[in-house]
């Protein structure tokens, strides 16, 4: 089989996945405000790839050197293939907006701009700009600027055309607009049951001439753009220089990241374009786009809801579990049975709790975890800092190559070290991505957690995330070696029951998959059910194909980037890959081998990606205790039956919907497990 033909280059099943998101915003069938934020979602993603993805690609594609063709083409060809999507989904993506802004007028929640506003709303304008506004904008004549290698890339701009009648001469100015200090909407005064709101950037258009006073302008036109940058840091490798300072410096080498990607209003004469592009110097740009009148949909995220709950998804408030909310120690839970969350569903308190009882337990004499991202106003934080002031040995590995979030990982790093926390940032050559705590007590009965997402508030109230509590002697004994190996790296640490990355988690995942071929052909129970974010590793694609060519059912879901191309392949067994969108962002890893009839159930922190398996730290557990492993079925079982928000990926591109069997509604499967789990507490309260 040809190899070319059943490997997808991951950044374009990014760009697939991307779509699909963009597709949710298009469906009726998603409250109103929430396709908003699916278009906002979509932007900011966009955004993210090009300053990180396009932007490696890029610097491959400008190496043209001889020993290095090979890699050179394929650069030149990936980037022709991303633009060539990206310019199709924009032209989507533009439509998809005037549609949903017109789905918004029609509920009652009017966007309008500085030419549909009348008298009374332009003197709210007005004093609005006085209030909030003055002093936070400051025009900068386009000429004295040579480029804009200094400016942010997360900002969206004006240009600005200013000119006095019967004179030749035009002025241009640039503008930063202001939303990080006063939001990309403003909200009108209601009239007659509607809602008014106006793009930050038409308050500013309406009140140019209050910005240039003095000058005699008659004439002001205003045309926003967005521009990305190459967002890759260079870490300085200088030896004198300690991890901390050699990443802070690189943060702040972004903001000189040479731009990649320009979206401008594509009504911009040509002549202020020019001089735009100019100062981006046009020759590096990978992409120019024209777009709309609005840049940085991002900010549709934050939408104001206007009151209008019912434009927006129902409540599903976190389930605090009963088993783990009473006065019960939640040591003593654990170690009568493993104990598990399944987050945003169940609510990540119990975690914080488990926590603060370590803090101030005379018994425990040690907290160990790692921290990948950190909630603003971290509880995880807060409560190690109270074991360490009150006398325990608490550990923190942080990930200071957090993408986006150094600078936020840096200053908690420093805070924590002020606690007498003892804080190890990383490994040299790997990112440490495991999700792993270990609590060390006196008399060594201890505990530990493993978890498939980060120990972080805010994600978890977002990201579908599993979480294993246990007292597992063998476990917890391996989640300590993890530590032990981070301090001392690629030091020859065995592993009992963990699989590890970088040392043999690759190894165990490619002999469990070859034991079910074996159990296949021997005529034994047979299957691989995965749930994770992405597959795109060679090694491990070749091997799912391998397996599902020789009749072992292979069912997988998949959130994002799928190197698989089940549609194109045609294969002897079965392989079903399907992705879903839906309120929740499905983060979860669960991996479950029939095992020939001795089922293996595993959750984890790693994907199926080089980075993870060959780079990074990663822990995956195998979960023994039967309850457990019933609710792994459940969310695996429940996401493969989704016909509503699931997608059968085919590696194409055509991503569609599983036909609904006839007679049944729609499968929603994040509906189906909310419900799931709220009579399983009603059940557990009778008992």
């Amino acid at each position: 089989m040809d190899k070319h033909m059943k490997y997808l280059h991951r950044d374009v099943s990014w760009m697939y996945f991307n779509h699909r998101i963009l597709q949710e915003a298009q469906k009726e069938s998603v409250p109103l405000l929430e396709r908003l934020s699916f278009l906002g979602i979509y932007s900011n993603n966009l955004d993210e790839f090009f300053r990180v993805r396009v932007a490696s690609i890029s610097r491959i594609a400008e190496y043209d050197d001889k020993n290095a063709r090979e890699e050179y083409k394929e650069a030149r060809a990936l980037l022709k293939a991303i633009n060539k999507l990206n310019n199709a989904y924009s032209k989507e993506y533009q439509e998809t907006v005037e549609n949903v802004t017109a789905c918004l007028r029609k509920e009652g929640i009017c966007l309008v701009n500085e030419k549909e506003i009348d008298a009374e709303q332009q003197a709210y304008v007005h004093d609005f700009f006085r209030r909030e506004l003055n002093g936070h904008l400051a025009p900068i004549w386009l000429d004295s600027v040579k480029r804009f290698d200094d400016e942010a890339d997360d900002c969206i701009y004006l240009a600005v055309k200013l000119s006095r009648e019967g004179v030749k001469r035009n002025y241009y100015a640039l503008l930063p607009l202001p939303v990080s200090r006063v939001g990309r909407f403003v909200r009108l005064p209601d009239r007659d049951g509607r809602s008014y709101l106006m793009y930050l950037d038409d308050v500013v258009r309406c009140c140019l001439p209050l910005l240039f006073p003095g000058l005699h302008f008659d004439h002001y036109e205003a045309y926003s753009f967005k521009f990305t940058k190459d967002a890759e840091m260079e870490i300085d490798n200088d030896l004198r220089n300690g991890l901390l300072q050699k990443i802070s410096k690189g943060v702040k080498s972004r903001r000189l990241g040479l731009p990649l990607r320009l979206i401008y209003d594509g009504a911009m004469p040509a002549g202020m374009l020019r001089r735009v592009m100019n100062k981006l110097d046009n020759e590096r740009l990978d992409t120019a786009l024209a777009g709309g009148k609005y840049q940085n949909h991002r900010d549709l995220m934050g939408f104001p809801d206007c009151g209008r709950k019912d434009l927006k998804y129902p409540a599903w408030p976190s389930i605090l579990r009963h088993e783990l909310a009473g006065a019960e120690s939640l040591f003593d839970l654990i170690r009568q049975r493993d104990r598990f969350l399944h987050v945003p569903y169940h609510s990540f308190d119990s975690y914080i709790r488990l926590l603060q009882e370590a803090a101030i337990n005379p018994a425990v004499k040690s907290v160990k975890t790692t921290l990948y991202r950190l909630a603003k106003d971290s509880k995880v934080v807060k409560a190690l800092i109270s074991a360490a002031r009150n006398g325990k040995k608490v550990t923190v590995v942080i990930e200071l190559l957090a993408r986006f979030d150094e600078a936020s990982n840096i200053s908690w790093s420093k805070r924590m070290q002020d606690a007498g926390i003892h804080v190890i940032f990383g490994v040299e050559g790997l990112k440490v991505h495991s999700k792993i705590t270990h609590i060390g007590f006196k008399n060594g009965t201890d505990i530990a957690c493993i978890s498939t997402g980060n120990f972080h508030e805010g994600n978890a109230r977002v990201y579908t995330d599993c979480l294993l509590m246990t007292a597992n002697r063998a476990i917890v004994q391996d989640v300590d070696r993890v530590f032990r190996f981070i301090e001392r790296p690629y030091s020859p640490i065995k592993f009992r029951e963990l699989l590890v990355s970088p040392n043999e988690m690759k190894k165990r995942f490619l002999r469990l998959i070859d034991a079910e071929i074996k159990n296949h052909r021997a005529g034994l129970p047979s299957g691989i059910r995965m749930k994770v974010n992405h597959i795109t590793d060679p090694i491990m694609v070749e091997k799912i194909y391998e397996a599902a060519s020789s009749g072992v059912p292979v069912d997988l879901l998949v959130r994002g980037n799928c190197s698989l191309i089940p549609g194109q392949v045609q294969l002897g067994g079965r392989l079903k890959v399907v992705g879903i969108i839906d309120r929740y962002l499905e983060h979860s890893r669960i991996f479950i081998f029939a095992g020939g009839g001795q089922e293996q159930c595993f959750i984890g922190s790693a994907d199926w990606m080089p980075r993870n398996l060959d780079y990074r730290v990663e822990v995956v557990t195998p979960v023994y205790d039967p309850a457990i492993r019933a609710e792994l079925h459940t969310i695996v079982d429940l996401g493969l039956a989704d016909t509503r928000q699931g997608r059968l990926v085919d590696g194409q591109g055509g991503d569609t919907a599983p036909l609904i069997p006839p007679g049944q509604e729609p499968l929603r499967s994040q509906e189906e497990l909310y419900e799931h789990y709220l009579k399983l507490e009603k059940e557990e309260l009778k008992e």
